[in-house]
């Protein structure tokens, strides 16, 4: 697991920040699902391919977030299992991935179900059939949600459903086929206005990332909101890793205050362009401007040569005529 993946997976565990993905996703930014009703669950999906012998082959995968929550919506409680994958790169294959994640968190549910029913008092009350299944008329799944979170900085133009995936385009066949759609938050095609729903600061994720390649616009909103004064340690150096930022983080500090940040990598640009400026009206200068930047490191003797369209010795002997003891 990559440096990126660890900060991801580690920032997207935050109650708030995950609570917060999920209300935008399913709620439009309402706040419906409360930090404090989330609750984690193992990330580990396991499934024998081939009924429950010893014998039989086992899968297992490891989701990168997965929470229970119980939310409270029109006055109905709704049971949901949440899980969040995040993506700093491009998954091409990402429907059937997420479809397999699901389906083994069904599964689980369906075990766990059977494991009950096997070994409660009722047992003798079940029919065969339903012994068999493990799961009976009564029985009830909670429904499953992965939600992916992009934070590449190139439009995602991979696959978002299985059916994007498939070879066959042809609609009486597909009729026949269930579609699985990818639910995908994507910094780059979101609007200013639905970033702007976002209660934490993942908003901040948002919008650094969408304007990471237009510094001016980047600026502005840097500047408008307030909220970037004070940004988490931890979210910064995600950002760093995901975007290849150069935000310099103080090892006293606890928060970062990005206006600054930004404004210290525009300054640190002008100065490496006042460098390189100077640095190439040397070489314009003639041969005493090359002498000296060979005297300081900057070309080695042939590089300077070449510059000049003279031989190496001939440099040497130019340089020692004109004073400088280095050739």
């Amino acid at each position: 697991m990559g440096k990126a993946d660890v900060l991801t997976k580690q920032y997207m565990q935050d109650a708030a920040v995950f609570a917060d993905a999920f209300n935008l996703l399913l709620y439009d930014g309402k706040q419906i699902i409360r930090p404090e009703q989330l609750h984690a669950i193992d990330t580990a999906e396991m499934a024998s391919l081939y009924g429950d012998s010893k014998e039989s082959a086992q899968i297992q995968v490891y989701r990168d977030v997965l929470k229970y929550v119980t939310a409270m919506e029109d006055g109905k409680l709704a049971y949901l299992i949440l899980g969040i994958e995040n993506q700093s790169k491009i998954h091409y294959a990402m429907p059937v991935r997420n479809m397999l994640y699901d389906a083994l968190q069904y599964n689980s549910q369906i075990r766990e179900a059977a494991k009950k029913h096997r070994k409660g008092k009722k047992a003798e009350a079940l029919t065969n059939d339903e012994y068999l299944s493990g799961f009976t008329l009564r029985d009830k799944l909670l429904p499953v949600i992965t939600l992916v979170v992009y934070f590449g900085s190139k439009p995602w133009d991979a696959p978002r459903s299985l059916f994007d995936m498939l070879s066959v385009e042809d609609a009486d066949i597909l009729s026949y086929v269930a579609d699985y759609k990818l639910n995908l938050l994507e910094p780059l095609a979101m609007s200013d206005g639905d970033i702007a729903k976002l209660k934490t600061d993942l908003k901040n994720v948002f919008y650094y990332i969408k304007y990471s390649r237009d510094k001016e616009k980047l600026c502005e909103i840097v500047n408008r909101d307030e909220s970037f004064r004070e940004l988490r340690r931890g979210t910064v150096e995600m950002l760093n890793e995901v975007t290849n930022s150069k935000l310099r983080i103080s090892e006293k500090e606890e928060t970062v205050d990005m206006c600054k940040a930004i404004e210290d990598i525009r300054n640190d640009g002008r100065a490496e362009g006042r460098v390189e400026g100077r640095a190439e009206g040397r070489i314009l200068g003639g041969l005493s401007m090359l002498c000296e930047l060979v005297c300081d490191g900057l070309l080695t003797v042939a590089q300077a040569a070449a510059k000049a369209k003279v031989s190496e010795e001939q440099f040497r002997k130019q340089m020692e005529d004109a004073g400088y003891s280095r050739a």
